[in-house]
């Protein structure tokens, strides 16, 4: 019943990250928590478990979107290169803050972005911009913010990456794009992160490589590659609008338990 979780669970985050450019982390983090929680595996670690695991399965999600994206020709790669320089040193940061983080502390944070995401998701807070990108600096220095932040919530940053090129006027389904090859540096580098902080702490479980979960990373990866093509696909041929507003009232469930359940 574990591995058949973990495969669903792969399936669901898959396609969130191919239809949004999300990496599926938003649903694999919480998921993952409760799971753990049931499994009584990881004790006090079991949010950054969650966390290192999402960022794992996020390295095989985002190649899969990428393959498809790249297919259609969708890919901005001279701004998805400008982005990624400032994500690696970011995603980098988000494991080693979190690591500084109590489990509980963990939880609230993520509860809380939960809740934010869901407010943008349910009235559709997609900032209007100048037009215009900024130099490649700030575009850099923005990466920066977006794979700390990424790192620490354990997503692959589209959440973050699609409303900032909004707000510079990029077309949605390049953004998109452009935010699921942004997802694979974030992974990749932040789950780094994570093993490697993971590794000096006692009491977690025998198959864990640091915060990164093994067999949930086995399972959700085998189903999210092949359904994360299913998405990118959709994302060209539907209107999300209904299935976003049910995706946000999952996330309000989700910060109310982190925030005011987070035992």
């Amino acid at each position: 019943m574990t591995w058949l979780m973990y495969l669903v669970l792969g399936a669901f985050a898959g396609t969130l990250a191919g239809l949004f450019g999300v990496g599926g982390g938003l649903i694999i983090v919480p998921v993952l928590i409760f799971s753990f929680k049931l499994q009584g595996i990881g004790g006090d670690l079991v949010a950054h478990m969650a966390v290192g695991t999402s960022l794992a399965t996020i390295m095989f999600t985002s190649l899969s979107a990428i393959h498809t994206h790249h297919g259609r020709k969708a890919i901005d790669w001279r701004l998805a290169a400008m982005l990624s320089a400032g994500i690696v040193v970011g995603a980098w940061l988000g494991g080693y803050t979190a690591d500084k983080m109590s489990g509980l502390q963990l939880q609230r944070v993520i509860g809380l972005f939960a809740w934010l995401m869901a407010a943008q998701m349910m009235f559709n807070l997609m900032p209007s911009g100048s037009g215009r990108l900024p130099g490649k600096p700030v575009q850099a220095a923005v990466g920066g913010v977006i794979g700390w932040a990424s790192g620490i919530f354990g997503i692959g940053g589209g959440s973050l990456t699609v409303p900032f090129l909004s707000w510079c006027a990029v077309p949605m389904q390049r953004a998109v794009a452009v935010s699921a090859v942004c997802g694979f540096p974030i992974a990749l580098v932040g789950a780094l992160s994570y093993v490697v902080h993971g590794l000096q702490h006692q009491g977690l479980p025998a198959e864990a490589w640091g915060y990164v979960y093994l067999p949930a990373l086995i399972g959700i990866s085998l189903a999210s590659m092949p359904f994360a093509r299913f998405g990118a696909i959709l994302a060209h041929r539907l209107s999300a609008v209904a299935l976003k507003r049910a995706f946000a009232v999952f996330l309000l469930l989700v910060g109310a338990k982190f925030l005011l359940f987070p035992g």
